[in-house]
């Protein structure tokens, strides 16, 4: 969709989860130049300002007015004003109200630029020691009822990495109800206060982060990262592993070759699957 060159542009602004070295050169170039900033917290973000010596105005736009104040800034946007977003910590738009403005922006054919910054997400995801190459946000699960325990199964059978968001106050059922669903030897990284002064990054399996989280008490907010579910394996009989050894072979797929892929589907070693190909082969011998 193409924008109007005469309106003003909304710039998504990445601010820090904690640190405040975290905040790139651009993004504060950003907040001065900008006519309006549209702050999850003007409070919070004023002393975020404060420490940059930043002077633009401020806004509130957060979930309990966003409906309110939506038409208010796309209608400074179509004046020609510049608007920047910013939420408490991170990239606005992740786990919090600053969808809808940008989605409204570009219905309205307003420009929107992303000023990429720190992601609580990605943060933990690069230390947690978890295969990440492929990955699920899920943010915060349902507080309870259906809807919680219906996520969570949907969740079960989910092969790539999961990143979830938790507060201190609900860490402790959280845990319990992932090791009941996923199973209590689901390896998993939490991640607390990321990149402030008590960071901590823990790692073990849902079992022993049960432990760990009964005798001390959950402090600060957490991102959890938990492997994917591993591809049940395929148990087959005797027979059926000849069977599937011989039409393997006869399309040309050597006895080596063979063995080690049918291995990779069962709890079989490669070795074993190879024995029943030479045992395949001298049968056929035999008949001959």
């Amino acid at each position: 969709m193409q924008t109007n060159p005469s309106f003003g542009t909304l710039y998504v602004v990445g601010t820090p989860i904690g640190n405040l070295e975290d905040m790139t050169v651009r993004a504060v170039r950003t907040l001065q130049e900008a006519d309006l900033i549209a702050a999850e917290d003007t409070r919070h973000t004023g002393k975020l300002l404060g420490h940059f010596q930043v002077t633009t105005p401020q806004i509130s736009y957060y979930e309990h007015n966003q409906q309110q104040r939506i038409p208010e800034l796309l209608n400074k946007l179509r004046q020609g004003k510049s608007i920047a977003l910013v939420t408490d910590a991170g990239m606005p738009g992740i786990s919090d109200p600053g969808y809808e403005l940008v989605k409204a922006c570009w219905e309205a054919e307003i420009g929107v630029v992303p000023i990429p910054g720190v992601s609580a997400c990605v943060t933990a995801l690069s230390a947690a020691g978890i295969a990440c190459d492929r990955f699920v946000f899920e943010g915060f699960l349902p507080t309870k009822g259906k809807a919680r325990q219906e996520r969570l199964e949907a969740l079960k059978p989910e092969s790539r990495a999961l990143v979830l968001y938790e507060s201190p106050h609900r860490l402790r059922q959280t845990l319990a109800d992932l090791a009941t669903t996923l199973g209590r030897e689901r390896p998993i990284a939490i991640a607390r206060e990321l990149t402030k002064l008590h960071e901590e990054i823990w790692r073990g399996n849902l079992h022993q982060s049960l432990d760990r989280y009964t005798e001390i008490q959950p402090q600060g907010e957490f991102t959890l990262i938990l492997a994917g579910a591993t591809a049940a394996k395929i148990f087959l009989s005797e027979d059926v592993l000849k069977d599937e050894l011989t039409k393997m072979m006869k399309q040309g797929i050597s006895r080596s070759q063979a063995s080690r892929q049918l291995a990779q589907q069962t709890e079989l070693s490669r070795r074993k699957l190879y024995q029943l190909a030479l045992e395949i082969e001298l049968s056929d011998r035999s008949d001959n």
